[in-house]
């Protein structure tokens, strides 16, 4: 006689022949332990089994509470074999099963990636409720599937059944995961609605879904209205501005949750380090850096990552290495950044050896690393390593992932084997202006301007909008030929695109226009940029001194100085050029003095600017000291 009580399932049945193994079996199992008509036999006294016989309805629940925590024990443990085969047992022995039951065996495979099986459970509930749908949602949402967790919502309202607040944080995390600004503020007026607004976890998940879409303004206004601020909501908006670059604000809200003496997590540090990184505050990284190792955080995995990545951004190779050697089992971010951070510095062959290095210690690349190893072939001009490269990225399976596509294409443009770039370019589903971009930097020399004005004009007909690096390097092959009627139609796209402003962009436009003579136009371009850097104004100087207009050239250098920006080597030399066709010593020797004091007074153009300068004022004695130091 079989025992009806839950046994051991330590040695789970074998799943060969099990109806659990295969999806028929589980169609099969499903119309035998389900029923959408309700039961009348659990609310009677007496409970009836396949066999006749009756068990007191008290017997009953104690054993589905049992086969419960048997199946929360296995969602703890990770084992879905144990699941299946006490779902199995549950089948075999004609358990009829209550909604407890239910949202358990739910949670068993939603939580271990069946979220198939999970929502065939759920199908077979004759009522489900709030708890058995966040059950499912939450298992879409931990497998990564966000639009799988937002389409189940939307059946769950359909079914007029009303979320909790553990359905709202979870929908919202779906949304994150998406992207999905829309359904977030959905599901925020819904919040409000139902009176879960002013909950901590749904706050939380709210700032951090306005945060990723990049709606720090609407995060801030959550923030401030949730009365009990912990770590979690903080972390939430902290992650925000980091991502966005805002790094003031990442250090003046860590420095009130310091004050509030909350506990500092590896994530807050982390997330800290992250802001410091983006936006290239190495001293404050510093700062948090020893505050890490004061509280025993410095060698968490995730803290020495941000650590290396911080460093690496900020240029100090040594420190990323440092930390890098610390890490007793680095991880594929931890290797990627490092890499990245050596070619980044123009250490391209250290950074090739460390992917060897990567390799040996058996830790797969993933698309970054990937990535990052074809821009160490790019600037390590390597066609053959690039080539081995692509051989490599095959080999793991990201052929196909478009970033990995985009930095293939840039290597073999910028390598002069544009047939091998047209062909990974080509063989894209999805062409995205980061791949039309990689695939135009080939074609910036004037041999191949019409090739440019195909692709230009292909990526817009395509749908795909421009941004601010396609139109710096169609402009830069507007300059190379000198079509300045080309660069005007692109000028007026730039506009269109509200792109005009752009520091690279308006860059670009004034060098088109100054080198093909049109000074009044490169002059109204470079007075409508926002933040004038000394690329802009060195670039409006050279317009001007390279077309003999010394009196505006020097005028314009005196009006950048008054504006606190500091000029580089090509600035000085362009208006020491100016100073040479005025024949004007004086200001000419002030340019050399500012040169010496900047340290770059030995630069072959400066050289040889002041050397012109000196000769055309007669001092050939300064011009002949110039020319032997």
């Amino acid at each position: 006689m079989v025992s009806d009580e839950p046994t051991s399932v330590s040695a789970p049945i074998s799943t060969e022949n099990s109806p659990v193994s295969h999806d028929k079996g589980f169609q099969k199992i499903h119309r035998i332990s389900y029923s959408r008509k309700k039961s009348s036999l659990v609310s009677s006294s007496k409970v009836t089994q396949r066999d006749g016989r009756s068990k007191p309805a008290n017997l009953h629940k104690a054993r589905l509470r049992r086969y419960s925590r048997m199946l929360h024990d296995c969602v703890a443990n990770g084992s879905i074999r144990e699941g299946k085969t006490i779902h199995g047992r549950l089948i075999t022995r004609g358990i009829e099963l209550d909604s407890r039951l239910s949202v358990s065996l739910i949670d068993v495979y939603a939580k271990r990636g069946r979220v198939v099986y999970a929502r065939k459970v759920l199908d077979g509930m004759p009522e489900r409720d709030v708890v058995s749908w966040t059950a499912l949602i939450v298992g879409f949402v931990a497998e990564g599937y966000g639009s799988g967790g937002l389409s189940s919502f939307c059946e769950m309202r359909e079914e007029g059944i009303k979320p909790n607040e553990f359905t709202l944080a979870t929908i919202l995390k779906a949304c994150c995961m998406c992207f999905d600004f829309d359904f977030g503020r959905q599901i925020h007026a819904e919040a409000i609605k139902l009176g879960f607004f002013l909950d901590l976890f749904v706050g939380s998940a709210l700032v951090d879904v306005y945060a990723k879409c990049g709606e720090m303004e609407l995060a801030e206004k959550v923030f401030s209205f949730i009365p009990e601020k912990n770590v979690v909501l903080c972390n939430a908006l902290l992650n925000g501005y980091s991502e966005m670059g805002h790094g003031e604000e990442v250090l003046k809200l860590f420095h009130r949750m310091s004050e509030c003496q909350m506990n500092l997590s590896k994530f807050t540090l982390s997330t800290v380090l992250k802001g410091c990184s983006n936006s290239g505050y190495v001293k404050e990284g510093q700062v948090v850096h020893s505050m890490a190792i004061k509280i025993g955080c410095e060698l968490y995995e995730v803290v020495s990552c941000a650590l290396v990545d911080m460093y690496s951004k900020c240029g100090l190779v040594h420190e990323a290495l440092k930390i890098f050697e610390n890490i007793k089992d680095p991880d594929v971010v931890a290797w990627s950044a490092i890499i990245t951070c050596l070619d980044l510095q123009g250490q391209s062959w250290e950074a090739a050896h460390l992917f060897n290095q990567m390799r040996d210690s058996r830790v797969t690349p993933n698309q970054f690393t990937l990535s990052s190893l074809v821009c160490v072939a790019t600037h390590l001009s390597d066609l053959l390593y690039g080539e081995s490269v692509h051989a490599c990225i095959c080999k793991y399976g990201f052929q196909s992932d478009n970033l990995v596509r985009s930095s293939l294409i840039t290597m073999y443009m910028q390598n002069g084997c544009m047939q091998n770039g047209a062909r990974v370019f080509e063989a894209m589903t999805l062409q995205d202006s980061v791949s039309w971009n990689a695939f135009l930097s080939g074609f910036n020399d004037y041999k191949n301007f019409e090739e440019v004005l195909g692709i230009f004009y292909k990526m817009l007909m395509e749908g795909v909008k421009p941004n601010a690096y396609t139109f710096t390097g169609v402009l830069r092959s507007c300059c190379s030929l000198l079509h300045v009627a080309f660069g005007k139609q692109v000028h007026a796209h730039t506009i269109k695109n509200s792109l005009d402003g752009n520091n690279f962009v308006g860059t670009a436009l004034i060098n088109m226009y100054a080198k093909s003579g049109y000074l009044e136009e490169a002059d109204v371009t470079f007075n409508r940029l926002i933040n004038r850097d000394v690329v802009a104004w060195t670039t409006i100087i050279a317009g001007y001194a390279d077309t003999d207009q010394a009196e505006k050239t020097l005028s314009y250098f005196c009006q950048m100085q008054r504006e606190g920006v500091k000029p580089n080597e090509f600035t000085v030399a362009s208006c020491l050029s100016s100073c040479s066709l005025m024949a004007t010593l004086e200001k000419g020797q002030l340019l050399h003095s500012m040169a010496i004091k900047a340290g770059f007074s030995s630069e072959m153009f400066v050289s040889s600017a002041l050397v012109d300068m000196y000769g055309k004022c007669g001092c050939i004695e300064d011009a002949e000291a110039v020319f032997q130091s």
